[in-house]
């Protein structure tokens, strides 16, 4: 194409960390980004206070880094000097005794970092890019065969009407996008509110024996105390505090209504985390924080024609337990990207067809569509699963011995370890690599540090490993048995034997 033709525009909604690496992503591939996102600049300290009321830490782990990479080669490098490694779990019983449960043999990390640093960081890259931010402005309406968006200027309390070419909705769970794109695509969608609400508290840093600020807790580890139907996190900052965050049934919260039965049930199940927090500091967190809703969306398809797309939590939404929200949204773009450079997808306006449709960046859209969808609803569905392991499956017997024989046949099976750097240029031009991976694979392996194993495949093969291990056991077992049968026949006809000869002796 002519190289004096026209570039198309973008308009992607939403400004935070998956709509400014979609947004950052269209840029290199020439496209005009323009990003319209309805809060303030959370730049501005007027902001901070805002940003501070809604947190669960953020967990970057590979998934997420190497789509930050194959986007901006460099860019998560950056972002990694603001993150603090966590090599495992730390499981607080309730009896007070700790253990450390490691992520990984090959000590593969993830890393705790606060949402909104990371969102700034991303900002800041994306406004370095000749991208403009529109904060303040709120989408009101879309009409994506015309091609425009009704966006309203909240400063100025005006309506603004923008053209696009493509518009990205990643404006999160209660996206308009995805509401305004229901009334021209058949799309299903499903949500589900859980049981479940969360509150953050805050604990505090301490002081050293010099009188510096340190960590109360081991900052290399995701602290969990599981209680069964409710659990306690807590992750570390930069500051040396940690993020606490305690996920319980809505009715389990509705009985904490007064400082009396707040401070008797956490003393109840957890009293070491309570001493770390402080009383006073507990209850003035408990009774300004919100109690937050957990949501679970999904939906099909995410595209209209080659007008739209749907991308991060707009298109999913997944509850925080598997720690993949981020790292699934972030890699929504490092799909697409690598879908637009295989259906060569150009940034100059094509010529106008018949219809009006670019089958090239139609066909991305609707390869995306049909191919992400297993992967996000794997994701979804494995989130939720991990909530029941981590709030008690952690403390089972049968738990450890699983994870005993995983590390067991992964070492047997898989003795090199396939590194992240090694995997991004590849990741860079495919979604994911053909075939399928080799060797026996923990399941939390596969989705934390193998972003060339997608979610579907992740899900597939950890069923087959479980029911192969259940299969192994129950050939096991009946082994035993048997075995067990054929000892007590053959002391049985000795013991006969025995006894027969005795009473033939007495008898004599």
């Amino acid at each position: 194409m002519s190289s004096s033709a026209p570039r198309r525009n973008a308009i992607v909604v939403g400004a935070g960390p998956v709509g400014c690496l979609a947004a950052l992503a269209l840029a290199k591939r020439g496209w005009l980004v323009h990003v319209y996102e309805a809060r303030p600049d959370l730049r501005l300290p007027s902001s901070k206070a805002v940003t501070q009321q809604r947190s669960i830490n953020l967990a970057i782990s590979h998934r997420g880094i190497a789509a930050i990479e194959a986007v901006n080669d460099g860019a998560a490098q950056r972002f990694l000097r603001n993150v603090i490694p966590m090599r495992g779990r730390m499981i607080h019983a309730a009896d007070g005794h700790s253990d450390s449960q490691l992520y990984d043999r090959d000590q593969q990390c993830i890393n705790s970092i606060d949402r909104a640093l990371l969102n700034e960081e991303l900002i800041q890259e994306a406004a370095s890019s000749n991208i403009r931010i529109f904060f303040k402005h709120k989408v009101i309406s879309a009409d994506f065969d015309q091609r425009t968006l009704i966006i309203h200027s909240i400063d100025d309390n005006k309506d603004l009407t923008v053209n696009f070419d493509l518009c990205v909705g990643a404006d999160g769970s209660y996206s308009i996008i995805r509401r305004q794109m229901m009334r021209v695509v058949r799309m299903n969608y499903q949500q589900e509110y859980i049981r479940d609400e969360y509150i953050e508290l805050k604990m505090p840093a301490g002081l050293d024996s010099e009188g510096k600020r340190t960590f109360v807790l081991d900052p290399n580890h995701l602290h969990i105390w599981p209680r069964h139907s409710f659990m306690l996190i807590a992750l570390p900052n930069k500051d040396k505090t940690f993020t606490c965050t305690l996920f319980a049934p809505s009715y389990e919260l509705d009985r904490l209504d007064g400082s009396e039965r707040i401070l008797a049930w956490f003393n109840q199940y957890f009293p070491d985390a309570v001493k770390l927090i402080g009383e006073k500091k507990l209850l003035t967190d408990f009774a300004q924080n919100p109690r937050s809703p957990l949501i679970c969306t999904k939906s099909a398809p995410y595209h209209y024609k080659d007008r739209a797309i749907l991308l991060g939590d707009a298109a999913h939404t997944m509850v925080p337990f598997y720690g993949q929200g981020l790292n699934c949204g972030l890699e929504d773009v490092r799909i697409l990207l690598t879908l637009f450079l295989d259906e060569e997808v150009e940034s100059v306006k094509p010529p106008i067809l018949g219809d009006g449709v670019d089958p090239r960046l139609a066909r991305a859209l609707k390869r995306y569509s049909e191919s992400r969808h297993q992967d996000l609803i794997a994701i979804c569905d494995l989130a939720m699963d991990n909530y029941i392991e981590m709030r008690h499956s952690v403390t089972t017997l049968t738990y450890l011995f699983k994870k005993i024989v995983d590390n067991i046949l992964y070492t047997l099976t898989s003795r090199k370890p396939i590194l992240l750097d090694s995997m991004v240029p590849l990741l860079s031009r495919v979604p994911y690599p053909p075939g399928e991976p080799k060797g026996w694979l923990p399941l939390y392996t596969m989705v934390t540090f193998r972003p060339d194993i997608s979610y579907a495949m992740a899900k597939r093969k950890a069923v087959w490993q479980n029911n192969l291990l259940g299969t192994i056991g129950r050939v096991g077992m009946t082994l035993m048995v048997v075995t067990g049968v054929l000892l007590v026949w053959i002391t049985w006809d000795l013991m006969e034997a025995y006894v027969v000869r005795l009473v033939n002796y007495l008898i004599m």
